[in-house]
């Protein structure tokens, strides 16, 4: 038994030995795009914000998981998870840009969180992602399906970038340091300006929001509101930065934006305090019914929608990265289910397309039939809401 424990020992040792090992190679090798913390005024600003509880930022209903049924969930884990064929990108096209929409409201989904939305003569870009991966290092982490659909450089001019929270695939190093020179304005939630600064960008340019406050980028007024999620870029940065939503309001148009989160009661307050909105771009991918209050799932994004006050959904969050269990085309598959009956308009665009939602193109299925679970076979529920 002597024999057995010290071979157990041993192995253990060695097993610990390697994740320390890989541990400091990601670290030395994506060091720069780890981030960077507060510092200053920033942290003191930080420090005052009601949502600071003992340390780190805390959500007013707490995030739930059921670590078995994460482990059932990667055991029964869908065999489409990514496409078989890249999907039917609609590539370059800059000049679209040049003339502005008829409606005065046109928004161009990038796959995943990556929008463009021109809204009352201003251009907002949110969560840009242009990285090979969602990853500090460029040889390890979910890899997109597609190339960006359009280059940075072929970009029209923008007037403010969007960050939702500090997670890889909503705040990439490597696009920040690409844009870090543009003449923009840089939004984001309390804690992420560090990175930001850490990275190039001027300060400046740099508007750091708590919930609720807001800012003004020429005539539009862009508020940050609560969202329900988490943060951090490394294990020992959790929760040390702020998770947000946006209203974005023009002189005739509003337009929320999610980020991630799950579903929550303040989503009315927002439609009573910002709303109605035209268009609402709510996330509608990767969730689990194991962690249901970190994403909020096809269904619960369709009731977000209807917290909101929302006109025309765009579901986001999906068709670019494997980053759950899920076929990758269930999402938009349960947001039409869920959404018809309701009379709702969903807006399905490919990656890359541009769509003005007071008058959307015929409803087109673009993405390929692959078997998916139902609501009624992967029920996502939030936990804490009435």
């Amino acid at each position: 038994m002597r024999r057995w424990g010290k071979r157990i020992a041993i192995g253990l040792a060695a097993l610990l030995g390697l994740v320390v090992l890989f541990a400091t190679v990601v670290a030395v090798d994506g060091w720069q795009a780890l981030g960077h913390r507060s510092q200053g005024e920033r942290l003191e600003r930080i420090k005052a914000s009601p949502q600071w509880q003992n340390g780190v930022f805390e959500n007013p209903q707490p995030l739930w998981n059921d670590g078995w049924g994460m482990v059932k969930g990667l055991m029964s884990a869908s065999d489409h998870r990514t496409p078989n064929e890249t999907p039917p990108v609609i590539f370059g096209n800059a000049a679209r840009f040049s003339a502005p929409p008829v409606s005065g409201l046109r928004v161009t989904w990038f796959g995943h969180s990556t929008l463009l939305l021109e809204i009352d003569g201003r251009r907002i870009l949110t969560d840009p992602v242009w990285a090979e991966r969602t990853s500090p290092v460029t040889w390890l982490g979910p890899e997109r399906w597609y190339a960006p659909p359009l280059k940075l450089d072929e970009l029209p001019a923008i007037d403010a970038v969007l960050i939702s929270h500090d997670h890889y695939d909503h705040l990439d190093y490597t696009t920040i340091t690409a844009i870090k020179d543009w003449n923009t304005t840089f939004v984001v939630p309390l804690g992420v300006a560090a990175h930001l600064v850490g990275w190039g960008v001027p300060e400046a340019r740099i508007v750091e929001l708590d919930w609720w406050q807001s800012t003004s980028v020429d005539n539009l007024k862009i508020a940050c509101t609560p969202a329900r999620h988490a943060s951090g870029r490394m294990l020992l940065d959790n929760n040390k930065t702020l998770w947000a939503g946006y209203a974005i309001m023009g002189e005739k148009h509003r337009v929320y934006f999610s980020g991630d989160t799950g579903l929550f009661p303040a989503m009315r307050e927002i439609g009573e305090r910002l709303g109605p909105f035209d268009l609402t771009m709510i996330e509608a991918g990767a969730y689990d019914p194991a962690w249901p209050d970190w994403h909020i799932g096809p269904e619960q994004a369709i009731v977000a929608h209807e917290w909101v006050r929302g006109r025309a959904f765009l579901p986001i969050h999906w068709g670019l990265f494997n980053l759950a269990y899920h076929g990758w085309t269930e999402p938009i598959e349960r947001v039409l289910a869920a959404a018809a009956p309701r009379s709702i308009t969903v807006l399905s665009p490919r990656p890359g397309q541009s769509i003005e939602p007071e008058s959307p193109p015929a409803a087109e299925r673009w993405w390929p039939d692959v078997p998916w679970k139902t609501a009624a076979e992967r029920p996502v529920r939030s936990t804490k809401v009435k």
